[in-house]
């Protein structure tokens, strides 16, 4: 049984001017290494990344994509509406996060300016089950959901840049943003280098940017995420392990999708499914020996489980420096890569 663990521990002091508002330039990114054993950081650029893999290596991307999932709707009294896409149940209906200045009831009705109606039909804890008039034309209606802190309106740049360029499967409302620095010369650069690559999906949902406001960690809830895994990345991952290879996740949500299926399946199997695996102190990985990611919100269900692989005090040293050195936080920001 884990022991209690403060979700104080986890807190952090940041400079707004460090959230970053824009992204560089794919592959221009900071690049912070810290190593677990020797206890060492080194400060790098994310085009070094190949000086720390070897054929050796099995690089997991998450090839989701993000759907435009933020629609700006208004009432018939008027009142602007805020809906924010989950998952879809079916053709017509969606699960959705609202927001308004009152509050919504069964049959209240929605209308956006691309002609798009939708109903209200009830609610399951924070979030709503709507129907929509035209199944077409409600990713049509959208735009691209940037997280809270950027606080700006999506750009022409957002639609290509809050994309991994690996983006395949539709479906997600936020991007698994360690995979954002790649470029495909990079990917390419690493394939020439021998270093094996597969790819798995997990579609990131809201709850990414819930932080945790239980006094203890073991108390908050996770939200259940949708993930695939197909025949050739369950092997590449398996054959990985079995081989001894280094299996490097890139970011937390890969990470998520690997140690579920270990801990429920006890090896990595093909199939698709919902994974609410809460990582923190205490976790024992059992399939993702180096992790690459970006830096997190404070108390955040993300940075407990890059502390829980580093180790605690390590990683919040290294949260530390990072600020000192005028990193660049969070989804446009840099990269840490835990080795």
């Amino acid at each position: 049984m884990k022991a209690a663990v403060r979700t104080d521990r986890y807190c952090y002091d940041l400079p707004r001017e460090l959230i970053a508002q824009y992204p560089l330039e794919r592959g221009r990114d900071r690049l912070l290494v810290a190593g677990r054993k020797s206890r060492r950081i080194e400060h790098q650029r994310f085009e070094d990344l190949g000086d720390y893999l070897t054929p050796d290596d099995l690089l997991v991307f998450n090839d989701t994509r993000v759907i435009p999932a933020r629609l700006m709707g208004r009432k018939k009294t008027g009142g602007k509406v805020e809906v924010l896409l989950v998952k879809p149940a079916d053709q017509t209906r969606w699960t959705c996060l609202l927001r308004a200045s009152k509050s919504f009831r069964a049959g209240t009705e929605i209308f956006f300016e691309n002609g798009l109606r939708a109903i209200v039909e009830g609610r399951e804890e924070a979030f709503f089950r709507v129907s929509f008039s035209d199944p077409g034309k409600v990713l049509e209606a959208g735009r691209i959901p940037l997280p809270p802190y950027i606080e700006r309106e999506p750009e022409a740049i957002d639609v290509q840049r809050y994309q991994t360029v690996y983006a395949r499967e539709e479906g997600s409302v936020a991007a698994p943003t360690a995979g954002l620095h790649f470029t495909p010369e990079i990917m390419e650069g690493l394939r020439t280098q021998g270093v094996e690559t597969a790819f798995i999906t997990l579609h990131v949902g809201p709850g990414t940017f819930v932080p945790v406001k239980t006094q203890e960690v073991k108390d908050h809830r996770m939200h259940a995420e949708e993930f695939a895994v197909s025949e050739q990345a369950a092997s590449a991952v398996n054959n990985a392990m079995a081989r001894g290879k280094r299996v490097v996740a890139v970011g937390t949500t890969t990470t998520r999708v690997l140690e579920h299926l270990m801990a429920v399946r006890g090896e990595i199997v093909a199939g698709t499914g919902s994974a609410d695996l809460f990582i923190y102190e205490g976790f024992r990985f059992r399939c993702v020996s180096a992790l690459l990611t970006n830096f997190h919100l404070p108390c955040s269900t993300l940075l407990m489980l890059v502390a829980a692989f580093g180790g605690h005090n390590f990683i919040m040293d290294a949260y530390r420096d990072a600020v000192e050195k005028g990193y660049r936080f969070f989804s446009y920001g840099d990269a840490m890569f835990i080795i």
